[in-house]
């Protein structure tokens, strides 16, 4: 119940505790001490930050874009080798609309990425479910004549990613021996590639 509630501030109103909240769902299950003192340390903080906010300030010149990122197996250690989720890499992403963050996201990858660029290609793919459905939301609100901040003929969005890899799969849609494999299950946002509705563009892991 109290994960559960954490899971609600997470994705309404407390985006800083993303990480440490889907780090203690993940043990629901079969929690341990350690992982109720987490879950209190998590209840702490949120006591002690209670009177503190974001100051959101919406950029009228920037229009849909979103970040996204992934850490390649980022929870393998020895002492868990016998675990089989610790092989899992782990998607973050956050979509914003004139610079204010609407939809963020930290959780583990379904699937075992056997390297950087899968994950990165994983975490990519995931991100842009939700940016698709935004931008058909976005679209349709155009259509209606509803006030949004992008006036343009098409709702176009920008898509940060750090991999030059990940970009080289996304964009040149030659199926290759070693990719093959993400072919079905990953590649459903390319026509929104090819249209130019969705840009995909390389950015510094430090300005991530």
């Amino acid at each position: 119940a109290v994960v559960g509630c954490l899971s609600y501030l997470n994705a309404m109103v407390r985006p800083d505790i993303t990480m440490a909240t889907q780090q203690c769902a993940r043990f629901c299950n079969n929690p341990t001490r350690e992982h109720e003192e987490a879950v209190k340390r998590i209840c702490r903080y949120l006591l002690k930050t209670k009177d503190r906010g974001l100051i959101l300030k919406p950029d009228k010149s920037r229009g849909l874009e979103c970040y996204v990122d992934a850490d390649w197996a980022g929870s393998w250690q020895d002492r868990s080798s016998n675990d089989p989720l610790s092989s899992h890499s782990r998607t973050g992403y956050v979509i914003l609309f004139a610079g204010c963050p609407i939809i963020w996201s930290s959780k583990m990858q379904p699937l075992i990425a056997l390297s950087t660029t899968e994950a990165e290609y994983i975490a990519l793919s995931t991100a842009l479910r939700e940016v698709i459905a935004v931008i058909n939301l976005l679209e349709e609100l155009r259509l209606r004549n509803f006030p949004i901040l992008n006036v343009t003929p098409k709702v176009i969005c920008k898509v940060f990613e750090d991999n030059k890899s990940c970009i080289e799969i996304a964009t040149n849609h030659k199926t290759r021996a070693r990719t093959k494999h993400l072919s079905v299950r990953l590649h459903h946002f390319r026509s929104y590639v090819v249209n130019k509705i969705i840009d995909i563009q390389h950015v510094s892991t430090n300005l991530q």
